[in-house]
C-alpha cells in the first residue's frame, strides 16, 4: 500500500502516528525526495476504542472532511471524521446528518480559532483536555458553539482556579458574553473583594458599559466611593477613545451615561467630594450644589444620586464595650467628645455605641467621624439622629460606609451630639479585648486622651461607650 510523495493525505506528526510510520526515500541527481508510507493494519496496535480513536485525531487516515479554520494568513486545513465529530456533538451530528445536512467535504469556519478547535477536536477524539491561560477563551467559545457541555465546564473550572483580582474584570466580560452565570458570579465576588486591586488592573478600562454598570449597581464593593468615582472616570477617557471622542468633562458624562447615576456620591465626605467630583466638571452645577447642600444642612434635602451604604463586610458583627459602669448627666454645647484608640489588628469600624438622654425617650441630632490622628484626616463621618428611650443603654449610630482600621495606627473616634442630657460611661478601660468565639481570634483596643477641643470624655469617663466593627 505504498502511496507516493504527490499524494494529497499526507500523514503529519508524532501523535498523529507519524512515529509508527516508515520514511521511504528516493533518490534523484536533482533533489531528495521523502515521503512517508502508513503502516498497514495500524489498528491491531491500539488495543481499546479510546487509543484507536486518539490516533485519529487530526489524522488524514479514514478522514471524510476537512475544516479551513481561522481567517486571512492563519488559516489551518484540519482533517476530521464526520462520525466521530457527531458521536460528540449534536450541532455536527444536525450539520452531517441532519435533514439540512452538508455535503461539502471542506468546510469554513473563519470564526473559530484553530488551537481552539484542535483543542475541540482533541477531547471529541480522545476526552483529553488541552487548554491553557492563552486559549481557554477561545477554547470555550468553540465548545458552546458546537455544543460540548462536558469541555465547557472543563473550561470554566479552569477559569475559576485562575480567577484573579487582576484579571476579574476580563473574565467577568467573558462570562457575561457566554452566559456563563456560576462563572460571573465568582467574579463578582472577587471584585467585592478585592476592589481597589481589581479597579487598578489593566483590564477594567476595556469591560463594556453593561459590565461597568453590573459592578457599580451592587451594595457589596470594598471601596471608598471617591475611588469608584476615579475608577468610572478612567473608564470614561479609555471609552471615549475607542468612540474616538475628545476626552473633555462632557464626552465622559456622555460615555458613562446611566453608569453616573450609580456612583453613590453622599456618601463621600465633603472633603472628598469637593477634591475630586466637584471639581471633575462631569457633575452639572446643580448637581454639585445638591450635593452639597446635602453634606452641610440639616435637615438633608432630596438628591439624585443612592445613598445607601456599600457594605462589603462578611461574617458577624463584634462590638466591644469601654465601660463598666453608667452614670447621669453628660451635658452637650456643641463641642465633640473625642477619644484616640488604636487596634492590634486590622478591622472595620461601622459605628459607634452612644449613652442617651436622662429624660426619658428623646431625639438627637449627631455628627460621627473617625479621623487619622496623624494626618488629621476624616475617614468616615455622617451627619444623622438617633432615638433612645430614656434607659441607660447604649444606642447605635452608623457609619455611612464601612471605615478600614489599620493595626498599630492611631485614630480619634468624634461623636458631636445636640440634644439634652444624656447618661455617661465610668470606670473606663485603657485596654478593651475582643475575642472571637468560633476562632478565638483576639482584637485588642487601646484608648487614649484625645486632646484639643474635647467635650470631656476621656479613658475613665464620657460618651462612645462602644465600638461596633468587623474583623
Amino acid at each position: 500500500m505504498n502511496r507516493s510523495a504527490g499524494n494529497s493525505n499526507p500523514r503529519s506528526g508524532p501523535e498523529n502516528g507519524g512515529g509508527a510510520e516508515s520514511a521511504v526515500r528516493s533518490t534523484s541527481p536533482a533533489s531528495v525526495l521523502v515521503y512517508r508510507e502508513p503502516v498497514y493494519n495500524w489498528q491491531a496496535t491500539k488495543s481499546t476504542v479510546k487509543e484507536r480513536f486518539a490516533f485519529l485525531f487530526n489524522n488524514e487516515v479514514l478522514s471524510d472532511v476537512h475544516f479551513l479554520v481561522g481567517k486571512g494568513m492563519g488559516v489551518q486545513r484540519i482533517p476530521a471524521h464526520r462520525f466521530a465529530l457527531a458521536v460528540g456533538s449534536a450541532v455536527f451530528d444536525a450539520m452531517f446528518n441532519g435533514g439540512m445536512a452538508t455535503t461539502s467535504t471542506e468546510i469554513e469556519l473563519p470564526d473559530v480559532e484553530p488551537a481552539a478547535f484542535l483543542a475541540l477536536l482533541k477531547f471529541l477524539y480522545s476526552d483529553e483536555v488541552q487548554i491553557g491561560p492563552e486559549t481557554v477563551m477561545t477554547t470555550l467559545y468553540s465548545a458552546k458553539k458546537y455544543a460540548v457541555p462536558a469541555l465547557e465546564a472543563h473550561c470554566v473550572e479552569f477559569l475559576k482556579k485562575n480567577l484573579r483580582a487582576d484579571n476579574a474584570f476580563m473574565l467577568l466580560t467573558q462570562a457575561r458574553l457566554f452566559d456563563e452565570p456560576q462563572l460571573a458570579s465568582l467574579c463578582l465576588e472577587n471584585i467585592d473583594k478585592n476592589t481597589a486591586d481589581a479597579l487598578a488592573a489593566e483590564g477594567f478600562t476595556d469591560v463594556d458599559l453593561d459590565t461597568l454598570m453590573a459592578v457599580l449597581e451592587r451594595d457589596t464593593l470594598g471601596v471608598r466611593e471617591v475611588r469608584l468615582f476615579g475608577a468610572a472616570v478612567r473608564w470614561a477617557e479609555a471609552e471615549a477613545q475607542r468612540q474616538q471622542l475628545q476626552p473633555t468633562p462632557e464626552n465622559k458624562r456622555r460615555v458613562l451615561g446611566k453608569a453616573l447615576s450609580l456612583i453613590r456620591f453622599p456618601l463621600m465626605t465633603i472633603e472628598e467630594f469637593a477634591a475630586g467630583p466637584a471639581q471633575s466638571g462631569i457633575l452639572t452645577d446643580r448637581e454639585v450644589v445638591s450635593l452639597f447642600l446635602h453634606f452641610t444642612v440639616n435637615p438633608k434635602p432630596h438628591v439624585e444620586f443612592i445613598d445607601r451604604p456599600r457594605c462589603c463586610l462578611r461574617g458577624k458583627e463584634c462590638s466591644i464595650t469601654r465601660f463598666s459602669q453608667v452614670e447621669s448627666r453628660w451635658g452637650y454645647s456643641g463641642t465633640s467628645d473625642r477619644i484616640r484608640f488604636s487596634v492590634n489588628r486590622r478591622i472595620f469600624v461601622v459605628g459607634f455605641g452612644l449613652y442617651g438622654s436622662i429624660h426619658g425617650p428623646t431625639d438627637y441630632q449627631v455628627n460621627i467621624q473617625i479621623i487619622h490622628t496623624d494626618s488629621n484626616t476624616v475617614l468616615g463621618q455622617n451627619d444623622t439622629g438617633f432615638s433612645c428611650d430614656g434607659t441607660a443603654s447604649t444606642f447605635r449610630v452608623m457609619f455611612k460606609e464601612p471605615v478600614e482600621i489599620l493595626p498599630s495606627v492611631n485614630y480619634i473616634a468624634c461623636a458631636t451630639l445636640k440634644g439634652p442630657d444624656s447618661h455617661y460611661g465610668t470606670k473606663g478601660m485603657r485596654k478593651v479585648t475582643h475575642e472571637a468565639p468560633a476562632t478565638g481570634t483576639k482584637t485588642c483596643f487601646t484608648f487614649c486622651y484625645a486632646a484639643g477641643n474635647n467635650n470631656g470624655t476621656s479613658v475613665e469617663d464620657g460618651q462612645i461607650p462602644e465600638v461596633i466593627f468587623y474583623t
